[in-house]
């Protein structure tokens, strides 16, 4: 199905005229009797809504924006350099309500719920007339899957914006732009809430699909039900803080894990193999963003800049590789944490240091995640620790990466690894390109759903049950190839909670999260203190931008853009802005 993301724009080239626009929620005019001459059969249909999903796989989307760009400025990572200048503006909080990348996502999410209502409305009236019934069943799919994306895509509104225009139809861009309101969240997590509702009862399990060709990066059951629970848990947390929802998140969450139908892959590296070389395995991915072009020659290629922004740091060699800028940085005081958890480090026995290095991941009683998530090294040419210096071996260098104070200039170059492109990606998906990858994105994995599911249920049931112990375990299992690192059992509710959180951050680590869970927890702000004291204990020069420009209650939400606060005159800007 990857390749069929070539032929998403026969959608926009058949069916679509770009015009200039009031606002952005009138982002696209159609020639109407192009588009009522198309559809006609499920074939036809099948192409339309490549072109809705085509819409999470630009860079104002998951290719770079929702993937890592507007969810770095964290515990866990941050942008490269000292300064706010050019790109790092956004990830260190600093930008102004007129930042170009804020009004393109905001703009693309809308481009998304417009191209999912005028599928939704076309085709309802189009299937009536397929002749065949395996036709008018696939059309039933097809219209599942179009509301899981305008849920998607309204979710990402909703949680980052806070105060959207709910767009239920397409006939509401033809509103002049002064008389749109904002709509209750709420309101906008019921819809979400409906689609995502219906999608559950109309599409198959991934594992079950008769009735697709194929349901490669495709919406399912599955996806649908891990999608409602994550929706219901942002329901339950800030700003809104219906705690209702967590019932409903904990019973979505565990139809799932109950259906038996989906589950971890045994090998937590395998995750990024599969997803640096498009191989298409719903045992642990639920919802996966396709990028494939073969040059990447074009705006208009479908692929994303998943590892090259948010990779491991290589040079360039002409002919074989493209270079990898790598600017998004561990924050190292999250490493130093991290390797704590295990012992990793250096220590002392009062004459000598004695260094406990990372053993292979996979290696039982050891974290493997935080090797095969955490780069300490570069490709330059070669593989190559970044406290490798001209004048130290690499035994010292090795020695330097553990002892917390050498080299902690050279520690803030440190990456995320999962997306390692030199080390993961084969022949048949690598492109040449300095900016662009083939690397695909999860946006949701079943670890994930695991995790909301024990939270949820600690928060529903005022303390830990044996399912949510359970859930927790089978994450950290998996990590650990053990279970001798199970949780403690006799966890109060506050207890659990901080474990659950502290999981989270390292089974999803630089996988877009972060940010929004700190957000709906309601601790961003503190987080990003706590952080910088850390970091200043560490090292008092240690690069933390973001700590400079992280206003409490204004930072938690993205700005409406500017230009739709001048031209939508009944808008309400977010607090702060």
């Amino acid at each position: 199905m990857k390749k069929k993301y070539l032929y998403t724009m026969l959608f926009a080239a058949a069916c679509l005229t770009t015009v200039a626009t009031s606002c952005s929620l009138d982002e696209e005019d159609y020639v109407d009797i192009e588009k009522n001459n198309y559809m006609n059969d499920a074939s036809e249909a099948e192409t339309v809504l490549l072109g809705v999903y085509q819409a999470g796989a630009v860079d104002a989307t998951y290719g770079m924006n929702l993937s890592f760009y507007l969810n770095m400025g964290t515990d866990c990572e941050q942008v490269e350099g000292s300064s706010t200048e050019n790109f790092r503006i956004v990830p260190t909080n600093a930008y102004p309500t007129t930042q170009s990348d804020i009004q393109n996502t905001w703009e693309a999410l809308y481009t998304g719920v417009y191209r999912a209502n005028d599928f939704l409305e076309r085709l309802s009236v189009k299937m009536e007339s397929f002749e065949s019934e395996d036709d008018k069943n696939l059309a039933a799919i097809y219209l599942a899957e179009a509301r899981c994306l305008r849920a998607l895509y309204n979710f990402e509104l909703v949680r980052r914006f806070g105060n959207i225009v709910l767009m239920t139809s397409t006939a509401m861009s033809d509103q002049h732009p002064s008389t749109f309101v904002q709509e209750d969240p709420v309101k906008v997590y019921e819809f979400i809430e409906a689609d995502l509702k219906y999608a559950i009862e109309t599409l198959p399990y991934a594992t079950d699909d008769t009735y697709r060709e194929s349901n490669d990066f495709r919406f399912s059951k599955g996806a649908a039900m891990g999608l409602l629970a994550k929706v219901y848990a942002t329901w339950a947390g800030y700003p809104i803080q219906d705690t209702s929802k967590w019932e409903q998140a904990a019973n979505i969450a565990g139809q799932l894990i109950n259906s038996g139908k989906h589950d971890l892959l045994a090998d937590f590296e395998q995750l990024w193999y599969n997803t640096c070389n498009s191989i298409w395995d719903p045992t642990e991915s639920l919802i996966e963003i396709s990028f494939y072009s073969p040059t990447a020659s074009a705006s208009s290629d479908p692929v994303g800049r998943i590892g090259k922004w948010n990779g491991v740091r290589a040079t360039q060699i002409a002919g074989t590789r493209g270079r990898c800028a790598a600017n998004d940085k561990v924050v190292h005081s999250f490493v130093l944490d991290w390797r704590a958890e295990d012992g990793i480090g250096m220590t002392t026995d009062g004459t000598n240091n004695v260094y406990t290095y990372e053993p292979e991941a996979g290696t039982p009683g050891y974290d493997c995640r935080r090797p095969l998530s955490i780069a300490n090294y570069q490709y330059n040419d070669d593989y190559v620790l970044w406290t490798k210096t001209s004048s130290i071996t690499d035994e010292v260098a090795a020695q330097n990466d553990l002892n917390p104070d050498a080299g902690q200039r050279y520690k803030q170059n440190y990456t995320p690894a999962k997306w390692d492109i030199e080390k993961y990606t084969q022949a048949a998906n690598v492109v040449i390109n300095d900016d662009k990858s083939n690397v695909n994105w999860y946006v949701l994995r079943y670890a994930d759903v695991l995790l909301i599911y024990a939270e949820a249920l600690n928060e529903w049931k005022g303390g830990p049950t044996d399912e949510a112990y359970a859930a927790v375990n089978k994450v950290r299992r998996r990590a650990y190839n053990d279970t001798s690192h199970d949780l403690a059992q006799g966890m109060d509710q506050a207890a659990f909670r901080e474990a659950v959180r502290k999981e989270r951050k390292y089974e999803l680590a630089f996988e877009g999260h972060r940010r929004l869970d700190l957000v709906r927890w309601g601790i961003y702000y503190e987080t990003i203190q706590e952080t910088y004291d850390k970091l200043m204990n560490w090292w008092p020069d240690a690069n933390y931008v973001v700590y400079n420009y992280t206003v409490k209650g204004k930072n938690e939400l993205c700005p409406i853009p500017q230009r739709d606060m001048d031209l939508c005159t009944q808008f309400e800007q977010n607090p702060g802005w």
